[in-house]
């Protein structure tokens, strides 16, 4: 896990971003080459190929595939690096094909994400939909699926079946939550299941499929499944704090989008929880506003203590992530997940 001797901008980019994927940055690198390579089949005679290849210059963080690397290396730094039993035959390699997979899962979502939301900016650019149509954007994020089911087939049963669950979540938890858009009295465990399956699901997904790489026992599988699984928890309700109080500016994407579409997310669900019946048709009314009534709802946010308790309850999710890693030894690569959950809950500070 050495770092590379250079560093191009797109190094210095994860590092800045996230920067416990030091570690892995020549791994990271060849993670996005694998995609770039993917991304290549895009047929040229069809006018569409450089546009394709476009995409391969918006890379963001990099979090889903670091969670499979970093997960890797904690299992193989707990047996001392030597093959354990279970031990997925060329683990490396696989390692970086089954990153690449988990990353082109997300960004096909984020592609149909920002036709759902009519995002305008995404990691600082305009967005497909916003450049070429809904039409591309959809039809772009089918075609970065399409070449995910291609590189599946290589793959032993088992991590197919890891990776067509953790799709088939993710889809569902999209779906659910479109389904409950002006559901004012959505509970807050009723959100955090839509949350777990949207988001959750994929970093849970990321660090099982890292660990059986390195071939973890059942107790380290399960720990890492809890590591990635409350992660992803904290990193959803971070991610959505940033869309009520965020600077698009520095968030590199289109903010807003959860209460012009009418999303309840936890600090609004403590709102409505909290106020009496004439607040809570005034909160209603800005939320139908869409974005018309977003700076009257941020000052009954901040005065209810919406947005702090949002803070608190994303920090505690972090912890238990953190915990989950106890059974680990101590290493740089534990040192990497810990220090990446920290980054989580530090997004909104």
């Amino acid at each position: 896990m050495q770092s590379s001797p250079h560093t191009d901008i797109y190094s210095m980019a994860l590092q800045k971003d996230v920067p416990s994927f030091k570690l892995i940055d020549d791994e990271l690198q060849q993670v996005k080459e694998l995609i770039n390579e993917e991304l290549a089949h895009c047929p040229q005679k069809s006018g569409t190929g450089q546009l394709v290849k476009s995409l391969g210059s918006r890379a963001g963080k990099m979090i889903r595939p670091g969670l499979v690397l970093l997960s890797y290396h904690v299992v193989r730094d707990a047996s001392n690096g030597k093959p354990r039993r279970g031990c997925a035959r060329n683990s490396q390699y696989e390692a970086i094909r089954i990153a690449a997979i988990v990353e082109m899962i997300h960004n096909a979502a984020l592609l149909h994400d920002d036709v759902i939301d009519e995002g305008e900016k995404r990691r600082g650019q305009p967005t497909a939909n916003s450049l070429w149509g809904n039409e591309f954007a959809v039809l772009l994020g089918d075609f970065l699926l399409s070449r995910v089911f291609k590189i599946c087939a290589d793959l032993e049963p088992r991590f197919q079946r890891i990776i067509s669950t953790v799709a088939t979540r993710t889809c569902e938890g999209e779906l659910r939550q479109i389904l409950q858009r002006q559901k004012w009295d959505l509970s807050e465990s009723e959100y955090i299941e839509i949350i777990t399956e949207k988001t959750a699901a994929l970093f849970s997904g990321s660090c099982h499929l890292g660990a059986l790489l390195g071939g973890a026992s059942e107790r380290q599988v399960e720990r890492l499944n809890a590591f990635g699984l409350n992660a992803g928890i904290a990193f959803q309700i971070t991610d959505d704090l940033l869309d009520i109080i965020g600077d698009e500016k520095r968030a590199g994407k289109t903010l807003g989008s959860d209460i012009g579409k009418n999303k309840l997310t936890l600090a609004l669900i403590h709102l409505l929880k909290v106020v009496d019946e004439k607040e809570k048709g005034f909160v209603i009314s800005r939320l139908n506003a869409g974005g018309g009534g977003k700076k009257a709802l941020i000052e009954k946010l901040i005065s209810h203590g919406s947005i702090d308790y949002a803070c608190v309850r994303a920090k505690e999710f972090v912890e238990k992530a953190i915990v989950a890693l106890a059974i680990f030894k101590q290493s740089i690569a534990k040192d990497a997940l810990v220090e990446m959950a920290r980054f989580v809950e530090r997004r909104v500070v």
